[in-house]
C-alpha cells in the first residue's frame, strides 16, 4: 500500500480544505484521474492520481483540512496488487509454508534497500546543491563509482558509491538542495540481488497467470487514436500540481504548452522551454505578436530570466559584501617593466616543458611576493579585531583567483617561500585545472595569506580588487603591453609594461608600507636574477 502525500500546491501554502472527493474507498483509479478537489486561500486545485491502482483509504474527509506533505489518501498500485495475488497463489499451493511464502514474496527493495546518508563534506557545511546525477534509478553501481556532483558554498564535491548494487531511488533532484546527514539516494546492495532476481521471476509467473483472468485497466483499453491525441485519462492533459501552479504564475493555459511526457504529459521543462522560446500568453510566436503590437503599443517588454543564487556564487556574494563593508580598503597602483622577466621565462620554458609543466608568469609573481613578504611581514598577517592583536603568519600561502566552472574560486599554493619555481608552476597548473572543473578540494581553499588576481589574462589593464578576508592585501595584475619608454641614454625603446593595483586593509597597512613593499616586489620582477640572492 502506498501513501499519497499532499504536494506543494502554492508558494507559502501549508494547508487546504477538501472540497470534493471524486473517488471512494475501494474504487479503481488510473494515472492522472482526478481524485480530489481542494481549496487553498488562493484557488481551487484539482489533485490527480499518481499511478493506476485501487483506493484503500481516504485520510481526510470532505470539509476537513489537509496539510501539505501529510498523507491525503492511500492506494494499492497495480504492481502491489499483483504481488498480493502472487502471495495468495503461493499460500494455496503450499498451505504448510504460508509464512515462508509470504515473506519471500515481498520485494527486496522494501527490506534490503539501504539509504545513503549525505556525509559531512566540509567544515561548517550543512547543505549543498545537486549539480549532476551520474546515475539514474535502476542503474547498477560499483563500489567507489562517481554517483553525484554536489556544490557547496566553497567547491564542487564528487560523491561516490559506498558499495556495489543497484539504485532504487534518488531522493533529491538535480538543482535541488540536499541536507547533510539526510538521505541522498537509496540502493540495493549486490548481496540482495540474487534474492531479488528469484522473487521477480516468481512474481512474473504469478502476474502472467493473473493477467489471464483479470481485465485490462481502463487506461490500457484506450485506443491508439486516443493515445495519439496527447490526452491523458478522462480526456485531460496530464500535469502535476507543481506544473499547473507554474502555469498559473505565468498566466498560461495547459493547452498552450506542448507536452513531451507520456500521454502528452506537460513537464516542468516543457513550461520553461515554452517561456524561454518567447511565446506570448496567447500562444502566438514572438514575431507575430511583435508585428501586431508594435504599431499600437511599441515594443513588447523583455522577459526576465530568473535563476537561484547558490553554491560558490552565493558564497562569493556573501563574503564580498562582508569584506567590502567591514574592511576599510585603500588602493595603490604601479607600473612594472617585465621585459627581463619575459626573456628569462623564455629561456626557462624548455626545461619546464621537459618536466611536462607550463611555465607562466604566475610562479614568478608568487615567488617574488613571498620574498617581499619577508621584508614586510605585515602584508602576510591577520587582524584579530576582538582581541586587538596582529597575528604574523609563519608561511606564505599565495592565493590566485580563478574564473572556474562553478564561479570565482581562490585556491592557494602552500609554503611558497620554501618551493622552487618548478614546484610552484606544478601547483599553479594543478589548481587552475581543478578550479576550472569546479573540483577544488577544501584543503586547497583554506589558509590563504595573500592573493593575486590576474585580470590581465582576460584583457584588463586595471582593477580595484576586494580583499579576500581574513587576508589583509590583494593585488590585481593587468595585461602586459609593449609600450614606448626612454632608456638611460634618452632613446625611445619598446618595453613590456604591466600594471599592478593593490588593495590593502587600512586598519593594518598604511600607504607608505604598501608602497615600500611594492617596490621590493617590483624590484624582483624587473630584475628577476636578483631573486637568486634570496633563495635558500
Amino acid at each position: 500500500m502506498t501513501e499519497f502525500k499532499l504536494p506543494d500546491i502554492g508558494e507559502g501554502i501549508v494547508e487546504c480544505e477538501v472540497v470534493e472527493w471524486r473517488v471512494q474507498e475501494g474504487d479503481d483509479i488510473v494515472e492522472d484521474q482526478p481524485v480530489v478537489e481542494v481549496m487553498t486561500d488562493k484557488a481551487l486545485v484539482e489533485i490527480t492520481a499518481p499511478a493506476s491502482g485501487r483506493v484503500t483509504r481516504l485520510h481526510v474527509a470532505k470539509g476537513e483540512t489537509a496539510r501539505v506533505h501529510e498523507p491525503l489518501f492511500a492506494y494499492q498500485a497495480e504492481g502491489e496488487a499483483a504481488s498480493e495475488i502472487s502471495e495468495r497463489h503461493a499460500a494455496e499451493a503450499s498451505s504448510n509454508h504460508v509464512e515462508t511464502s509470504s515473506e519471500s514474496s515481498s520485494p527486496v527493495a522494501e527490506g534490503a534497500a539501504r539509504e545513503f546518508i549525505l556525509p559531512d563534506i566540509g567544515e561548517g557545511i550543512v547543505e549543498c546543491e545537486i549539480v549532476e546525477w551520474r546515475i539514474q534509478e535502476g542503474d547498477a553501481i560499483a563500489e567507489d563509482q562517481p554517483v553525484v556532483d554536489v556544490m557547496t558554498d566553497k567547491a564542487m564535491v564528487e560523491i561516490t558509491a559506498p558499495e556495489s548494487g543497484w539504485v532504487s531511488r534518488l531522493h533529491v533532484g538535480k538543482g535541488e538542495t540536499a541536507q547533510v546527514h539526510a538521505p541522498l539516494f537509496a540502493y540495493v546492495p549486490d548481496d540482495a540481488e540474487a534474492q531479488r532476481g528469484a522473487e521477480q521471476e516468481a512474481s512474473r509467473a504469478a502476474t502472467a497467470e493473473t493477467t489471464r483472468t483479470t481485465p485490462a485497466p481502463a487506461k490500457e483499453r484506450r485506443t491508439e487514436g486516443e493515445r495519439g491525441k496527447g490526452q491523458g485519462a478522462y480526456g485531460r492533459i496530464p500535469a502535476s500540481p507543481a506544473v499547473r501552479r507554474l502555469l498559473r504564475e505565468n498566466d498560461l493555459r495547459l493547452e498552450q504548452v506542448p507536452g513531451s511526457g507520456k500521454d502528452g504529459r506537460v513537464l516542468k521543462g516543457d513550461v520553461l522551454a515554452y517561456l524561454e522560446s518567447g511565446s506570448t500568453s496567447g500562444g502566438e510566436p514572438v514575431a507575430a505578436a511583435t508585428e501586431t503590437s508594435s504599431a499600437a503599443a511599441g515594443t513588447r517588454p523583455a522577459e526576465t530570466r530568473v535563476e537561484p543564487l547558490r553554491g560558490v556564487r552565493a558564497a562569493m556574494a556573501k563574503r564580498m559584501v562582508e569584506s567590502a563593508s567591514t574592511i576599510p580598503h585603500f588602493q595603490y597602483g604601479e607600473e612594472i617593466d617585465v621585459t627581463e622577466l619575459l626573456a628569462l621565462r623564455e629561456r626557462l620554458k624548455p626545461r619546464a616543458e621537459a618536466e611536462e609543466m607550463r611555465l607562466t608568469l604566475m610562479p614568478f609573481f608568487m615567488k617574488a611576493l613571498a620574498l617581499a613578504v619577508e621584508a614586510y611581514p605585515i602584508l602576510n598577517s591577520r587582524l584579530d579585531a576582538e582581541a586587538e592583536e596582529i597575528h604574523y603568519l609563519p608561511h606564505c600561502n599565495v592565493g590566485m583567483a580563478v574564473d572556474g566552472k562553478a564561479g570565482l574560486m581562490v585556491p592557494n599554493v602552500k609554503h611558497v617561500e620554501h618551493r622552487s619555481l618548478l614546484e610552484i608552476a606544478g601547483e599553479v597548473q594543478r589548481l587552475t585545472a581543478d578550479a576550472r572543473d569546479g573540483r577544488v578540494s577544501q584543503a586547497d581553499l583554506r589558509d590563504g595569506t595573500i592573493s593575486i588576481s590576474n585580470i590581465g589574462a582576460l584583457g584588463g589593464n586595471y582593477a580595484a580588487p576586494i580583499i579576500n578576508a581574513p587576508e589583509v592585501a590583494i593585488v590585481a595584475i593587468g595585461k602586459t603591453q609593449w609600450l614606448p619608454r626612454f632608456d638611460d641614454n634618452g632613446e625611445v625603446v619598446s618595453r613590456a609594461i604591466m600594471t599592478a593595483t593593490w588593495a590593502g586593509d587600512h586598519r593594518l597597512i598604511d600607504g607608505g608600507t604598501i608602497a615600500r613593499f611594492c617596490n621590493v616586489w617590483k624590484g624582483f620582477l624587473e630584475d628577476p636574477e636578483t631573486m637568486l640572492l634570496e633563495l635558500r
